[in-house]
């Protein structure tokens, strides 16, 4: 296979990503009423992703501190969808907004420090990150110009925003 080959991604199934929503929404669908906690559920395919989100929920317990709990609800429920299609789901769960209110501080975050970069010439390190709060920083410090990189391991994995 050609290095172009490799680099064009067939486009995603759309009933296969459908199918992995309503699996992962019957699977948290189960867990909430274990819970006894009162939510509703959102599914939705965003690029070659399934999305689904619980709203109407009150409280933090299903987010936790740092997102961590909503990290180890979206893990289990890709297992859940994994054991059902067989397939590795890139699915994404997200619990009363919180993904989206991330997803915009983050994007400060990269943006403010690009700029530090940019007036100091410096290379500028960030705390550590999710996969998903670095790849938001990435876009971020692009988008302004600059590039970017993650250092570290797991957990502690952290982006380093270089200047131009």
């Amino acid at each position: 296979m050609t290095e172009a080959e490799e680099s064009v991604k067939p486009a995603p199934d759309l009933a296969a990503l459908e199918q992995e929503g309503e699996i992962a929404a019957d699977y948290i669908e189960g867990l909430l009423d274990i819970a006894d906690i009162d939510g509703d559920i959102d599914m939705d395919v965003e690029g070659d992703r399934a999305v689904v989100s619980v709203v109407g929920v009150k409280g933090s317990d299903l987010v936790g501190s740092g997102g961590e709990v909503l990290e180890a609800l979206q893990e289990l429920t890709r297992l859940a969808v994994h054991r059902q299609t067989g397939e590795r789901s890139r699915l994404m769960l997200d619990v009363g907004g919180y993904r989206e209110r991330r997803r915009a501080e983050l994007t400060k975050i990269g943006a403010a420090a690009a700029d530090d970069v940019k007036r100091s010439g410096e290379p500028k390190a960030l705390q550590a990150m999710t996969p998903f709060e670095r790849k938001i920083v990435h876009d971020a410090v692009a988008a302004a110009g600059l590039r970017s990189e993650s250092e570290g391991e797991e957990p502690r994995r952290f982006v380093v925003v270089l200047p131009a």
